[in-house]
């Protein structure tokens, strides 16, 4: 289903503390970022944070009826998962309550764009995998627009994180607007 621009109105990014700007103040959060950066690029759309840091996706989906029945919410970023990994949750788990999450949005007739996460080795090789199957099979299920690393070229690189090395400072925060700015354009392109 192709949307168009003129009809788009809001983006709701849902998410945790990647998304949500912990640690930065107000006017450097995600949404605010993206938000501008949408508009430099002459696109009006609404950006709703709709993030909680510390979430996990069975937080997410304990959330996702009350955050979309917000009126006129036409894409979600979903951008969960990471403190499912961080935790050792099981993927299935995982998988599921992103599931469930994508299945509501879509009986909401709001279009989805995912944003994955990789697992580095604490858990092992075998989580790895599976916890890394999880974006891109989901994407594919429900024929998803799949950004694969929402950190990517963020991730592991001190200059663009703040002191704990996992939340993006505001060089990261950029990229990140940067990464997610394309993929909605792309959206609505398509």
């Amino acid at each position: 289903m192709s949307i168009n621009v003129n009809a788009l109105e809001n983006v709701i990014l849902f998410g945790d503390s990647l998304m949500a700007g912990y640690g930065l103040p107000q006017e450097k959060h995600l949404a605010i970022v993206l938000q501008n950066n949408l508009n430099d690029s002459g696109y009006d759309l609404g950006i709703i944070d709709g993030s909680v840091s510390g979430s996990t996706s069975a937080g997410g989906l304990n959330r996702v009826e009350w955050s979309l029945s917000q009126p006129n919410i036409d894409l979600m970023i979903l951008g969960l998962g990471a403190n499912d990994m961080l935790r050792g949750i099981s993927p299935i788990e995982t998988e599921k309550n992103l599931e469930k999450i994508i299945q509501t949005a879509k009986l909401k007739n709001i279009e989805i764009i995912l944003a994955g996460m990789i697992a580095p080795t604490t858990h092992g090789i075998s989580y790895k995998k599976k916890f890394d199957n999880i974006y891109p099979s989901l994407a594919k299920k429900y024929k998803l627009n799949l950004i694969p690393f929402l950190l990517e070229g963020v991730a592991l690189k001190p200059e663009l994180n703040q002191d704990d090395g996992m939340h993006p400072n505001e060089k990261g925060t950029i990229i990140i607007s940067d990464t997610l700015t394309k993929s909605i354009i792309n959206f609505i392109k398509k």
